[in-house]
């Protein structure tokens, strides 16, 4: 088990949803934190709710698509706290459309799940590789074990993420940095609002049940969980893991399943549209 208590982390897309959680809970374990996210107001919110319960935190405005704002997230977390222990590469969104729909929602998807995710960690790892020591965590998705029909862009960010984490924690092995990718399932996040958003209305998720959603606390936990034993994927339960791989193993099997079932949504939506 690692000690946490006075490592600092920082993270992006702070301002909510799993961000926000995990914000809190590596809080409550000691670790000084960096908040990083576009909405600079709510960070400040966060901040002070951690500085209320005795931790310790900053607030720094950061589009994780400009690479010159995510060296600074990491120059102010060195300024305020004297080193970077972890980072967490948490923003991102996703849209429902066809895979081949809109080129140009493609790139600016990637540009924030995945290379934004890229932007954030590099700056951080100069310091870590001088130190010896470090932790990066990718925030994947269980989906990045099987895709859904209109979902591409998403799953495939999240694929992505995962195996540039495979690929680093093989690359890094025994230089002790940690590499980890994060896999939650559905969350409750403000990331729903935002599909609707990004799709024009409402989407296939919304004829589905809410009742399997996790809360982003869970989440935060298998993070933390992660920060102090360190494994190269983090999950918030075992079943949910060995159902995706077996969704992977069997792909001919899942995509049958998954076509049933998005029929059955869209027959939902177009029901009470």
């Amino acid at each position: 088990m690692h000690e946490l208590s006075g490592k600092p982390i920082a993270i992006s897309g702070a301002s909510s949803g799993i961000g926000r959680a995990t914000a809190m809970a590596c809080a409550r374990a000691g670790m000084p934190v960096v908040l990083a996210a576009r909405r600079e107001d709510r960070l400040f919110e966060i901040a002070e709710s951690i500085h209320a319960a005795g931790g310790r935190a900053i607030a720094v405005a950061c589009d994780v698509t400009d690479p010159q704002a995510c060296q600074h997230v990491i120059e102010r977390a060195l300024e305020e706290f004297g080193s970077i222990y972890a980072v967490f590469a948490n923003a991102g969104y996703g849209y429902e459309g066809e895979a081949l729909a809109d080129e140009h929602k493609l790139r600016d998807l990637m540009e924030v799940n995945f290379f934004g995710s890229l932007n954030f960690i590099r700056p951080a790892m100069e310091h870590m590789r001088a130190r010896g020591q470090g932790h990066v965590l990718f925030c994947s998705s269980c989906l990045s074990k099987i895709t859904l029909p209109y979902y591409a862009a998403y799953t495939s960010s999240k694929v992505m993420q995962e195996h540039f984490a495979r690929s680093m924690r093989m690359e890094l092995r025994g230089s002790g940095i940690h590499i980890s990718s994060v896999h939650p399932v559905s969350t409750s996040t403000e990331l729903w609002d935002r599909l609707r958003e990004e799709s024009g209305g409402r989407t296939l998720a919304d004829a589905g049940s809410d009742r399997s959603m996790q809360g982003p606390e869970k989440v935060a936990k298998a993070v933390v969980r992660c920060l102090g034993k360190p494994k190269g994927e983090a999950w918030t339960g075992l079943g949910v893991r060995l159902a995706f791989s077996g969704c992977a193993a069997m792909p001919g099997l899942a995509e049958r399943v998954i076509v049933r079932r998005i029929a059955k949504r869209r027959a939902t939506l177009e029901e009470t549209s």
